[in-house]
């Protein structure tokens, strides 16, 4: 059985050789190791090895890991899953990160939540690329207003776009959807110089997101094993 070190490692060589081959910096793109339904233990043996940034999708779990594993301050917790308005206040209190943005009354809460005393939460607007009715976040047109109100808002600070496009096996299919999220990003990023992420890939799109300009990638799985889902959602 592999470690999860092992498994960090071998993860941190796949982004490598993929941005050799298209010729990028692999300095350029972050792993978020998304550590939904894992125990502490699971995230302070990736920490040990080296791992910083952690991906979480339900609000009340990410809370109490937070909270457990306070005495690691260094770490960068990402809040990564579809946000109820009336769960805002918690990610905006412990969180550092914010990815699913998807709505001017939710950042307004978010910002007016977030505590003075500490930094703006940093958030993404997230796109639903793909245009899957079950799936959250806006439309590609609707990215530039959206950009445009979160962008005054005292207590976000605006870093960029995620989307989860629809499984497609088709390598050729993954890339032309990533593309379309980095035509979008790159746009933002012209008009916005605080703008440096694009959230976009995860273990079956890894190669065809990288290959695009996707700066920050989510693995979760591939480093920590299968997952075991709660009973209930939050």
């Amino acid at each position: 059985m592999t470690s999860i070190s092992q498994n960090l490692h071998s993860v941190e060589q796949r982004i490598a050789d993929i941005a050799k081959h298209c010729g990028r910096d692999s300095q350029e793109i972050r792993l978020l190791a998304v550590s939904k339904t894992k125990p502490e233990s699971d995230i302070s043996a990736a920490y040990t090895a080296g791992q910083r940034c952690f991906g979480e999708n339900y609000v009340q779990e990410g809370v109490s890991k937070i909270a457990a594993l306070a005495h690691l301050f260094d770490i960068d917790w990402h809040f990564i899953g579809p946000l109820q308005s009336n769960k805002s206040r918690l990610v905006a209190e412990n969180f550092a990160w914010c990815h699913t943005v998807d709505r001017l009354k939710l950042a307004q809460r978010l910002s007016a939540q977030r505590p003075e005393h500490m930094p703006p939460l940093n958030v993404l607007i997230q796109v639903n690329i793909s245009d899957e009715s079950s799936k959250s976040g806006i439309r590609a047109e609707q990215l530039n207003d959206l950009a445009a109100n979160i962008r005054h808002l005292p207590q976000l600070r605006l870093r960029g776009i995620m989307a989860i496009p629809a499984p497609e096996p088709d390598y050729a299919k993954q890339l032309a959807v990533c593309q379309r999220m980095a035509e979008l990003y790159n746009r933002l990023a012209e008009n916005y110089p605080e703008v440096d992420t694009l959230s976009l890939g995860m273990s079956d799109d890894l190669d065809a997101a990288i290959t695009a300009g996707s700066t920050l990638v989510r693995v979760g799985s591939a480093i920590f094993g299968a997952r075991q889902y709660p009973t209930s959602s939050e």
